[in-house]
Parts: C-alpha cells; structure tokens; sequence
C-alpha cells in the first residue's frame, strides 16, 4: 500500500521514467518523421498549452510581465554571460582532457539560447509568473539567433552560413505567439470555460512535458546517442552536463533570492536561464559546423543536458506547486 501511494503522489516522476523507457523501445516509432509524427504531436501539445495560457492569462499581467526588466535583464545575463563564463572557466580547468569534438559541443551548450516550452509549461505547474517565462524565454530564443553565432566564432573562429533570422522569427510566432494571441482574442468568450477547468489545464502541462521527454529521447536514441558513444565519452558528457546543470540551479537560486525577487518571479527565472535549446541546437550547428567531423559529440553535451534540464526541472517544479501560498 505505502508504495501504490507513492506512486500515485508521484506520478509525474514514474511518467518521465516510463516516456525514457518507452523511447528506448520505440525511437523509430516516435522520432520526428517517425509513423507516429512525434515531432507534429510535440508541436501541436505546445501550441494547445500557450493557447490555454493565452485564456487564463489577462492583458495586463502580459503587460506587467513584460516590464519586469530585472528579472529580464538577470535571465539573459544568465543565457548569454553567466554560462559562456562557465565554459571558459571550465576548459580552462579541464579542457586539455577533453576530446577536441566533446569540447566544442560544451562551448555549444554554453551558448545556445534558453527553450520556450518547457520553461513556460514548467513555470506554469510550479505555479510560477507566466508572463514573464513566457517573455524571457522569447526574448532569449531571439536574440540567440544572433548571439550564439558571434559567440560561437569569438570561442572557436567557427563562422556559420545560411542561419535565417526571418525564419527563426516565423517559426517562433506560429509555434508559440500565434496561439497565445488567439487564447487572447478569445479570452472573453472562453474565460469562464478555462476557470472552470483549471485541473485540467494544470494536467495537460504535466503531458506536454512527459511528450516532450519522450519525443526529445526517441530522436537522441534514433541518432545514435546510445549506439554511436562508448562507455567512457557518454560518462564525460554526462558528467559535464550534470555538473553545468547544478552549478546553474544552484547559482540562480542563490541569486534570486538575494535580489529579492518573488516567488513567482523566482520560478520564471530559474526555469528560463537554466536551460538550453534542443530544438533550435541542432539545426543551428548544422548552419555553423556544416560537414564537422565530430557532428555526433559536438551535439552530445546538448542532448545530454536537454534531457536531464527536463528531468531534474520537472521534479523542481512539482516541488514548487506544492509550496505553501505564503512560502518558497
């Protein structure tokens, strides 16, 4: 019985493990151009989240969100600073031990911008400020259309070619502003639907996320993550990335909390500046390392920490939503 009711308090934590499992099996299956389309469910399960964001969310709280400069201006210090630093830093320390391809896929982790919908859905179960996710984590995915290039060439002299600032724009608005603004518009018509509902839409966060953990590990296992690493580089690399992850959570957290920032504006930030994009990762260093022998590692760090920034933010922010009203 005590372990039916574990289960059943967690069953957030034993959905993630089974979406891991059931990739393990199923790859081919749910890999984006798969039979299953994994990559169109996982866009369609985010449009539907910001879509209902978009009916719960009022225009002024929109607004108020995007006038929180500080948390702003901390998130992408965070993105495009504090994490190319880090790397620095670090290879500094220990770059001379690390394969050259296993290296540059670090200095790629470190530089690419924040994810939208997982820092949106997570900041909405952790019962977070929305708008402000919803802004910071745009804003960074933007603006990486240009930093990430420059800071790429200014580490490593690598120069990309054919990274369309017009598409990432237009892929951006269609994905995920398009179906905010149509929540909006028809926030008065649906309002009272959406209130009546609110376990529902907290559910479906929880989902989107668990697709999004199956999705991410069906086209990392059907890439070859598992069949193209040995033991010993498969441990760097995860090693690497979990220390990054923690060294990130663990600063933001401090940071925040002395900047005096709410608790909700806390969960936002955290989520935003602590993760990195897969989505955008891939086909950005197919543009910037074109033919690079060591494709497979320099995308190793990046899918590596893709999945656990889903595991280990997703158990944060169940441990946020069950915070008091009145405490962190």
């Amino acid at each position: 019985m005590a372990v039916f009711r574990f289960l059943k308090k967690e069953w957030f934590l034993g959905g993630m493990i089974g979406a891991v499992v059931l990739a393990a099996f199923t790859a081919e299956w749910g890999r984006g151009g798969g039979p299953l389309h994994g990559d169109l469910l996982a866009d369609a399960a985010i449009a539907l989240v910001f879509f209902l964001h978009g009916l719960g969310i009022s225009t002024r709280a929109l607004r108020n969100g995007m006038l929180r400069w500080r948390v702003h201006l901390f998130v992408q210090s965070c993105t495009f600073v504090v994490f190319p630093l880090i790397w620095v830093v670090a290879y500094a320390l220990v770059g001379r031990w690390l394969p050259p391809g296993l290296a540059l896929g670090f200095c790629y982790l470190c530089v690419l911008p924040s994810t939208i919908s997982s820092s949106v859905a997570m900041t909405a179960m952790a019962r977070g400020d929305v708008p402000v996710a919803i802004f910071n984590a745009t804003l960074s995915s933007l603006l990486g259309i240009v930093a990430t290039p420059l800071l790429v060439a200014a580490f490593t002299g690598v120069q990309g070619h054919g990274w369309s600032m017009w598409d990432a724009v237009v892929g951006i608005a269609r994905l995920l502003l398009l179906p905010l603004l149509l929540g909006q518009l028809l926030r008065p018509v649906l309002h009272g639907w959406h209130a009546r509902h609110k376990h529902l839409v907290h559910r479906l966060d929880r989902w989107a996320i668990l697709l999004l953990v199956y999705t991410a590990f069906c086209d990392s296992t059907a890439s070859g993550l598992w069949r193209d690493n040995g033991p010993d580089v498969l441990l760097t690399a995860l090693l690497g990335a979990a220390l990054i992850l923690a060294l990130v959570l663990w600063l933001t957290t401090r940071v925040v909390r002395r900047l005096g920032f709410s608790v909700e504006e806390e969960i936002a930030a955290v989520f935003c500046a602590s993760k990195k994009t897969m989505a955008s990762g891939v086909p950005m260093a197919r543009l910037l390392f074109g033919l690079h022998p060591s494709m497979g590692l320099i995308l190793l760090p990046v899918m590596l920490y893709h999945q656990l920034q889903l595991f280990v933010c997703a158990w944060m922010a169940s441990r946020y939503a069950a915070r008091a009203d009145d405490g962190r």
